[in-house]
């Protein structure tokens, strides 16, 4: 998967007549390689040929996969709040199972949601730790629906809202007050739902990582971390990060530190 700044369809380049010279270079790579070019849903295809583009990001698989999933297939999502749509390709189709938990950062603009954690918690006793959090899912997810049940339903009004403007832009139709539009449609999406990505640094192993340790070193890191270490490891932590997609984030840990801590 990648972008690889060329299309192989002339159809996938908007207004294009003729098949470039790399492009062709770009199909015949393909076909040398034993590749297969995924097609694009009907979605993916609409969307490309209302823009100006000139490159697609797009899924090449070798034969041998095909062979050992024939039923892969590559499907397109809305665009949502991004300037991109997501492609995911479908190896098999399965059963969506239970939602996932997130904690979600609008929780805390309530009043009431740091009391009601603190008498849930406490309600537990003396639990592990994992399980303990594992068993505030339920409360939590209880009082998410009680006070917050409507936040999908504005997300998805919302984003239905900014199709609607894209697909006028795809149409020809596009100027200022579209454009206006599709901005603040996004702010209030935003509002309710906001995911930040985090940039790491490059660091290689010229960079002062390899240095041996010595004896009295290496023995400090068989020690337990102390309260305070932790704390600041906790914290050092960006808050909207999470172990995985399905979890409580650091903003949550922060927050409730007094208890969870």
């Amino acid at each position: 998967m990648g972008d690889f700044n060329e299309v192989v369809k002339v159809e996938e380049r908007k207004g294009a007549t003729t098949f470039t010279g790399s492009a062709a270079d770009f199909t015949s790579w393909i076909q040398d390689m034993e590749l297969v070019d995924l097609d694009l849903s009907d979605r993916l295809l609409t969307w490309f040929r209302g823009q100006s583009c000139s490159r697609i990001d797009r899924m090449l698989v070798t034969l041998e996969w095909l062979e050992e999933f024939p039923n892969t297939r590559l499907r397109g999502g809305p665009r949502g709040l991004s300037d991109h749509c997501p492609m995911v390709m479908e190896a098999a189709r399965v059963g969506r199972g239970p939602r996932p938990f997130r904690s979600l950062d609008s929780w805390f603009t309530h009043e009431g949601f740091l009391r009601m954690v603190k008498e849930e918690w406490r309600s537990l006793g003396e639990v592990r730790f994992l399980d303990k959090l594992k068993a505030m899912t339920f409360p939590l997810g209880k009082w998410h629906r009680e006070n917050f049940g409507s936040m999908d339903m504005r997300i998805k009004k919302f984003e239905e809202e900014i199709k609607k403007v894209d697909d006028m832009v795809s149409n020809g139709v596009h100027d200022g007050t579209l454009e206006a539009r599709r901005k603040a449609l996004v702010s209030s999406c935003k509002r309710w739902y906001i995911r930040k990505e985090e940039v790491s640094p490059n660091v290689g192993f010229r960079d002062g990582l390899v240095i041996q340790k010595d004896v009295e070193e290496a023995a400090e890191l068989e020690l337990m971390p102390s309260v305070k270490e932790i704390k600041e490891a906790v914290w050092n932590c960006e808050s909207t990060k999470a172990p995985g997609s399905d979890g409580y984030n650091m903003n949550f840990i922060k927050k409730c530190w007094e208890e969870v801590g």
